[in-house]
This record gives C-alpha cells, structure tokens and sequence, in this order.
C-alpha cells in the first residue's frame, strides 16, 4: 500500500476550436465550401432535435451551469485548471469539445463523425485544418497532451501517408481513423498495408471512436443508435486482426476509444476458440494469416480507451487484460465523469488493487501514448488522488484475496478454470 497520489492519465478528452474559428487553419482555397458548411449548423442542429439526438432542455441548462468549464475546450489555461481539478495530469485529445450543439465541430464534420462517406478533398481539408490548431493548441504543454490526428483514411494512399508524417512533425501522437469506410475499401484490403505501415513507423497510436453510425436508417428511434454506437468503432478491430495487418505490423498499435470495453471478453473468448480449433471451427479453413492466437495479439497490440470505466468491465479485466484498459474522463463531454471525477473514481474503483489501479487510470495510457511519466510525477504528486481518497483499503493483501479467484481464472478458456464470478460487487 502506498499514499501517494496517483499518476492520472485520462485516455479520452475533446478539444476543439469554435467552428468558425478553424478559418485561419484553413486553406484559402475551401473557405468557399467552409461558409456553405456554417450556414447548415442551425439546419443541422434542428435536425438533431427532431430526431432525439439533441436535448434543448438539457443543452440550455448544460451551457449555463457550465459555462466557464466549458472553455477548456479550446482555451489552454481554462483546460490546465479543469484537468487539475479533476486530479487529472495528462490526456489524450480527441476533436469536439462540444458534444451536445456541436459549436466546436471541424470542418466539414470531420470530427468524431468522421467517415468513408465525405467528400475527399473536404474531408482531408477539414481534418488537417483541425490537425494544425490541434498541434498549436497540445504545444504549449506538451507533456501533459497527445494529440490525436484526424486522418481520413479512405482517401488517396500517397496522402494519408503524408499526413501521419506531416502529423507527427507537428507535434501530434496519435491517429483517429473513421469507424465506417462506407462503400469505400474496408480495412482488410491491403491497398491500407502503407497506412499501417507509416503509423507503426512513427510510432502513432491508430484510433477509432464512437459517433459516426449510419444514422440514416434508424429513423427518430434514438434506442436503435445507442444500441449500436459502440459497435461501429469495434469492428475495425476484427478486420484488422483477421486479415493479419496485425501479424503484418507488429508495430502497429490500434485502440477502440469511448465504447467500453463490456463486449471485449466474449468476443476475445469466441475468436480465440475460433482460431484454436473449437468444434464449431473445424469446417473452416485455416486463418493462414494468423501466426498465433488472437488473445496475443490483443496483448501485444490493442488497448481499449475505457471511458468512464464501468464496474461491470472492471469485475471483467482479467479477462481483458488489466493492462489492456486505460480510463479516461470524456472532459468535456456531459456523459463523462468531469466536473465530478473524483467522485466517479471513488464509485467505480474503491475495492480494486492499487497496483492495478495505478495501471489503468494512468501507467497503461502513457506506455500506450508516449508519455513521460517523470515528468508528470510531480505534478500528479500536487492534484492526484491518494487511495484513501478513492476509499482503498490499506490492507491490500485482503483486496487482492478478494480477488483471487476471478485473477486465477483469467481467461478461462485458456486456463482450464471455472468461469469466474463477476467481482465482489
């Protein structure tokens, strides 16, 4: 047991400029097309409100309660001071500070609705003017901020691969590619192998993040798309490690951002058995693009940005693999834990080893991310919660008996152990 305060590294927040403000990062060229896009926001944020998406009520009072917070989307002494009072010392900034009117949305809605649909020439105009602030905005503290690129993937090959370059020369450290390709080549085509390529080489973290959704076809039954929202940034996964990018690219590092991580353990439970030969397999080919099990590539290449980590996944991280979950707060969505972090940490983490603990609020992200954790010390040694805060015993050897079971049972499938009881709570 240790008092002091944990090293918090929030693996998922939102920054982004007011709209009209991305003129400046703009090339000249598409300001024509970007005034036609501001001209649709109140069209579009009608649209959102016929269809449930859009609380008016809520967003009226969400803006007035939180007004000054709420700059921290785009102003960098205003998010130094938020974070710090969430106890948070470093993130990982996703686009869209402004999850509720979409004020801050990017260019040409490039954003976290980035998607195989739009059009090439704005989508990549849009996505690189947000990358230019982005990486003017993460400079003026660089140690406490990850960038996560905007790279619209489905485009033309020779300049995705420019821009991870040209994104990794800016300062940036991550890349965000869109959920959905949409009729575009989905990602098991080896037309994307330079892509993974160059993002192993610079040694940039690729992304996916919930939002887009083929919103089209569900109507007003807003129930249909949150359904479904998380599972849209998930399959990029079992594309990716069927058709053995990752056997390909051990570089590659590729993580699923804002969807939880409740689904992980039945679909790692179920591909693994797929590929070591269940009965249910054996009428299928080989996976000759597979050198080993799924489950080792997870270990060795995925993590999962668990945002707002729920104590059902962690009752399941065993399974998942403790150093596979790395939290975050959402800041400054009004679905994440900020303005009341500490509370939700208190909540979720209070009977969990502090050893593990340490791993997936802060170590986990900054071995993913790139962050260097000695000089984030002493600022988490002021702002970070202690244990005690978070209502951790000081008796770890009884918290990690507890335990024991579910720890010893692991993946069951692999372990030959009774399938474990979901935690102690």
């Amino acid at each position: 047991m240790t008092d002091d305060p944990y090293l918090i590294i929030s693996s998922d927040c939102h920054a982004g400029l007011p709209t009209e403000e991305y003129r400046p990062y703009l090339e000249r060229r598409f300001h024509p097309a970007f005034d036609d896009f501001l001209a649709g926001r109140d069209r579009r944020r009608e649209e959102m409100t016929r269809l449930g998406v859009r609380n008016e009520a809520f967003a009226d009072k969400w803006f007035h309660d939180n007004e000054e917070g709420l700059r921290g989307g785009w102003d960098a002494g205003q998010r130094l001071k938020e974070l710090d009072g969430d106890g948070v010392a470093a993130e990982v900034v996703f686009p869209d500070a402004d999850a509720v009117d979409s004020r801050t949305a990017a260019p040409f809605g490039v954003g976290l609705g980035l998607s195989g649909d739009q059009d090439p020439e704005l989508g990549m105009a849009g996505a690189q003017a947000h990358n230019r602030w982005l990486a003017d905005f993460v400079s003026q503290h660089p140690e406490r901020h990850c960038g996560v690129a905007l790279l619209p993937v489905t485009g033309e090959t020779d300049r995705v691969v420019a821009e991870i370059h040209r994104a990794k020369e800016s300062g940036l450290g991550a890349l965000m590619i869109p959920s959905m390709w949409v009729g575009k080549a989905p990602y098991h085509d080896r037309r994307y192998d330079p892509v993974w390529a160059a993002a192993a080489e610079t040694d940039m973290p690729v992304v996916t993040h919930s939002g887009a959704a083929p919103r089209h076809e569900y109507g007003d039954h807003l129930g249909i798309y949150v359904s479904e929202v998380t599972w849209w940034p998930s399959r990029p996964l079992w594309f990716l490690l069927w058709s053995g990018a990752f056997e390909r690219h051990p570089g590659l590092r590729f993580g699923v951002a804002e969807s939880g991580c409740w689904w992980l353990p039945n679909l790692l439970w179920f591909m693994d058995r797929l590929y070591l030969g269940a009965h249910g397999g054996k009428k299928l080919s080989p996976f000759a693009e597979l050198k080993r099990p799924p489950h080792e590539y997870l270990d060795r290449q995925v993590f999962i940005c668990a945002t707002n980590t729920k104590r059902r996944e962690l009752a399941q991280r065993y399974e998942i693999g403790v150093g596979n979950i790395l939290w975050g707060s959402d800041f400054p969505h009004p679905e994440g834990t900020w303005p009341n972090t500490a509370t939700w940490l208190r909540d979720t983490f209070h009977d969990i080893p502090v050893a593990e603990t340490l791993v997936m609020l802060g170590l986990a992200a900054a071995e993913v991310f790139g962050f260097d954790t000695d000089k984030l010390s002493p600022l988490a040694a002021r702002i970070g919660p202690t244990p005690a805060d978070l209502g951790q015993s000081t008796d770890q050897a009884a918290v990690e008996a507890s335990w024991a079971r579910s720890r010893e049972a692991g993946r069951h499938w692999l372990t030959d152990h009774d399938f474990p009881v979901l935690g102690t709570s």
